[in-house]
């Protein structure tokens, strides 16, 4: 039994769906119905009751599964000491981030923390949301900046909002839409919803989708997703050719600059929100003042 194996158990069990689960490690289908049943035949017993529709714990798979999650969370426990260890003392800590959501914020951050701790070290990984998220329960990162997690993924992590942003429709200079706007400011959620919509992609970045659904919830036609992009630099350059229109922060203006056109949407959705992550047990002096960082910032962006 490999370590890999009780990732993959415990995503199956709080997915409770072999699809979804294998969407969110990033295996194949069959590959990860496979590990599931060498891990039953290694262990002797069978963890899931299955049926034509459905997918559920055995009561033995029940116990197993916070087991498992102990197990998982000692390694990454001790893969955060060995690294304190080997780097002396924590002079180095892993930071995730998304771009989009933290060009306002990451200056400030990382200029008042390293006012109080000039020989610590921040390691920054532009990653999407998944990533993050299993960077930090395998303690890869000690801290991420993220929109809120969901499902269980934030029973293990803290989680303090630093900032929201308004929503806007992104879209380039020649775009007709800002012939057809003319002098107003705002767009209406219904025209944007006739445009197709340049993405995130949905494996990487559920959390956007989720937004993009609430968005155009209120709408009886739902706009169309003409492509999905793995990152916000392969998207924006995609709304920059006029490729279609997107959904993004108030906070990307300081990125793009004159590239694109920000339209805010009327009526306004709810606001994008961006915060800081990081898992119970993770502790450290630099930890703490990194949060006190993000914290202190969170006063100077836009809510």
């Amino acid at each position: 039994m490999e370590l890999r194996h009780l990732r993959y158990f415990v995503a199956v069990a709080e997915e409770e769906n072999v699809s979804r689960a294998a969407l969110k490690l990033h295996v194949s289908q069959p590959a990860l119905s496979r590990q599931i049943r060498d891990l039953e035949d290694e262990i002797g017993f069978a963890l899931f009751e299955r049926d034509a529709k459905s997918l559920r714990l055995t009561e033995a798979g029940r116990v197993f599964l916070p087991e498992s999650w102990e197990v998982i969370r000692r390694a990454g426990e001790a893969v955060t000491k060995a690294r304190a260890v080997a780097l002396g003392s924590g002079s180095e800590i892993a930071v995730g981030y998304a771009p989009s959501l933290t060009f306002q914020i990451l200056p400030k951050a990382l200029r008042a923390f390293q006012e109080k701790m000039p020989n610590v070290r921040v390691a920054l990984h532009d990653l999407s949301t998944e990533e993050m998220l299993f960077g930090l329960l395998e303690g890869k990162l000690q801290a991420a900046l993220l929109p809120k997690p969901t499902g269980g993924a934030l029973r293990r992590l803290n989680y303090t909002e630093i900032a929201r942003y308004a929503l806007c429709a992104a879209v380039a200079p020649g775009h007709p839409l800002v012939a057809e706007m003319g002098k107003k400011k705002s767009l209406p959620i219904a025209r944007a919803a006739q445009e197709p919509l340049v993405a995130y992609t949905r494996k990487d970045y559920p959390d956007y989708h989720d937004l993009i659904d609430r968005t155009f919830a209120p709408l009886a036609r739902k706009p169309r997703i003409a492509e999905e992009h793995d990152g916000v630099t392969s998207l924006l350059a995609s709304v920059e050719s006029g490729r279609g229109l997107a959904l993004l922060p108030e906070s990307i203006v300081d990125m793009v600059g004159p590239r694109l056109v920000l339209f805010p949407l009327v009526p306004a959705p709810a606001p994008a929100s961006v915060g800081l992550a990081w898992r119970k047990e993770e502790a450290g002096k630099a930890l703490g003042e990194f949060i006190a960082a993000c914290s202190t910032c969170s006063g100077k962006i836009g809510r």
